[in-house]
């Protein structure tokens, strides 16, 4: 049995050592889970070249929106979001989910954020398919009224509509707004290579906020992640992200439940790695 996970760039992917770290960990030895690179116009061949052998697929970046149009059926939470990071292939069937909203929520439970403790005032940076679905996350927390800011105001759109689906009024500002309001949470969903802006804009906020989640897993920390620790404010990295909503794939693709400590295990071991040899 088969399954992948597709985007592009790809070659960096974590997701397949989590998946196969859970196929071992569950005695699932006939499944194989490999890295594929993929953009939008190869996604409906490569879709069409998935047989009875494929499970599902994981998506990634460009691909969680532009799939959805190529699906049979996805969930109420993909249309909520603009956003489909799963496809399970069953019964001829391309079917879309979303893990990453799950994900969020569990990996802010592990922190302590829950609906009993709820996790506002918020203040989200950046405006993709990661803080559509960071909106959905705080919403099933119980948090309607976030502030997000962002590079371009004009490509917020899609946030905007997202959140009105979700009943979440957002007050959207510049990211290189002068002052920024107070958050109890500060989430970055902004890829690692606009993380060195992210660190100078934390600088700006007074008070500090009490907890900081970078969606980014690698390299770590970030240099957010890094004026955080500094300032003795938690950190929660995107490896929890990843880790919890690969978690929910496993799951949707074998019907068994995810080994968590094992595929946490082999992801720390293959970010190890890729850390290289420490220097004194």
């Amino acid at each position: 049995m088969r399954a992948a996970v597709l985007g592009s760039p790809i070659s960096h992917s974590l997701s397949p050592a989590l998946h196969a770290a859970a196929y071992r960990a569950l005695g699932l030895t006939w499944w194989r889970y490999e890295a594929i690179e993929c953009d939008e116009a190869g996604l409906p061949s490569l879709l069409d070249r998935c047989g009875p052998d494929w499970a599902g697929l994981s998506l990634t970046m460009p691909l969680k929106r532009a799939v959805i149009p190529l699906l049979d059926r996805i969930e109420p939470l993909v249309t909520q979001v603009s956003a489909a990071n799963t496809v399970l292939l069953a019964a001829a069937q391309r079917i879309g989910y979303n893990t990453d909203v799950p994900g969020f929520v569990r990996a802010l439970a592990g922190r302590g954020i829950n609906e009993e403790a709820q996790p506002g005032p918020v203040l989200i940076l950046g405006g993709g398919a990661t803080a559509r679905a960071a909106l959905a996350a705080l919403r099933d927390l119980g948090e309607h009224s976030v502030t997000v800011a962002v590079r371009n105001r004009d490509g917020a759109a899609d946030l905007l509509a997202a959140a009105g689906r979700l009943g979440t009024a957002v007050t959207l500002l510049p990211l290189d707004a002068p002052s920024l309001p107070r958050a109890r949470l500060l989430i970055s969903t902004v890829p690692a290579g606009a993380s060195e802006l992210m660190a100078q804009l934390f600088a700006r906020l007074h008070p500090a906020p009490e907890v900081v989640f970078d969606v980014v897993y690698y390299p770590w920390p970030t240099p957010l992640a890094a004026a955080a620790l500094a300032a003795r404010v938690p950190v929660l990295g995107g490896f929890e992200l990843l880790l919890h909503q690969a978690a929910l794939q496993v799951e949707l693709m074998t019907g068994r439940t995810a080994p968590l400590t094992q595929m946490r295990r082999a992801g720390q071991a293959e970010l190890s790695k890729r850390a290289g040899p420490r220097t004194a």
